[in-house]
């Protein structure tokens, strides 16, 4: 189960567009909207410092978190964030409303363990990963902080896929048609021929510049 302890204490804007935005950054603070929920959208600001501490969790978009205004609460998922391009500062978050038991779709990271003991790995084998999230639909009130790969009993072709991975109880992944793989333990043998069959193809073909020169002689 989640245990993101995500708050933000908020206050309503009364300005918006780009001039309430540019107020409220002057002042230290984060705008933002507030929006779902069969409810409509408000304009708010959240306190630079808090967005920062949140998304130095590294799960800022996957986790919930709990808006605080004037005594009352409300559980939010954070949707979007806009960040500054030079100085990396937040400008903006969108923020959707959720209720403990609503299913929402949300991605988690993928977390391997035992990679230290796994005979594919000793052998020189490495770890190819095909997915580092996995898109779930579970409860908003039910999110985990992250799936657990184990690869401590794989050799090298072996593969980790959907179904070894033990989900909550609530929980599924929005992919439902195939058994889908996380990943799997590549051998060196086949890294390398694969690269020199590459390289041999490149050998054989004509440099697009040289076949031109000679079709125009």
């Amino acid at each position: 189960m989640s245990k993101s302890k995500i708050s933000f204490n908020v206050e309503l804007r009364e300005r918006v567009g780009t001039g309430g935005s540019r107020a409220a950054r002057r002042e230290g603070l984060v705008p933002g909207v507030l929006y779902g929920g069969g409810e409509d959208p408000v304009a708010i600001s959240l306190k630079r410092n808090e967005v920062l501490k949140a998304i130095e969790t590294g799960h800022f978009l996957s986790s919930t978190a709990t808006l605080v205004h004037k005594g009352e609460k409300q559980m939010v998922i954070p949707q979007a964030i806009q960040m500054h391009p030079v100085s990396d500062q937040p400008m903006h978050v969108d923020l959707f409303r959720v209720s403990r038991d609503q299913k929402i779709k949300v991605e988690v990271q993928v977390h391997f363990i035992g990679e230290e003991v796994s005979p594919g790995l000793k052998k020189g084998g490495t770890l190819n990963v095909v997915r580092h999230t996995v898109e779930l639909l579970v409860p908003a009130g039910n999110i985990p902080e992250s799936l657990e790969a184990d690869v401590s009993e794989l050799e090298v072709g072996d593969n980790v896929k959907i179904s070894d991975i033990k989900l909550p109880g609530d929980a599924e992944p929005t992919i439902t048609d195939r058994d889908f793989t996380i990943a799997t333990i590549a051998g060196r043998t086949a890294t390398t021929e694969t690269t020199t069959e590459e390289g041999e193809e490149a050998e054989g073909e004509e440099p697009a510049a040289e076949a031109d020169a000679e079709s125009e002689d």
